[in-house]
């Protein structure tokens, strides 16, 4: 075989190389998109989630909700006068 057509076989060998490469990247790069979009679903699900739990956290921490069990669970009720002690050392 000619110096000549052993160039040629080398640079078909490295086009082809060349080629899978591409090709590959190319792959790699949709299965990251993919990937991509997947994880950004799942962080607007989160945000939705996280803000009905912050808007539930409120509803249950609600001070006139909280006094109402008070009083109907626990019978708690406020005290009607305020007496401070002094210090008893």
């Amino acid at each position: 075989m000619s110096r000549r057509a052993l160039l040629i076989l080398a640079l078909v060998a490295a086009d082809l190389v060349a080629a899978l490469a591409v090709v590959q990247a190319k792959h790699r790069a949709r299965e990251l998109q993919h990937e991509l979009q997947v994880l950004r679903v799942e962080r607007d699900r989160l945000k939705t989630e996280w803000a009905q739990l912050q808007l539930e956290e409120s509803a249950w921490a609600n001070p006139d909700r909280i006094a109402r069990i008070a009083h109907e669970r626990l019978d708690m009720h406020r005290p009607r006068q305020y007496a401070v002690l002094g210090d008893t050392r």
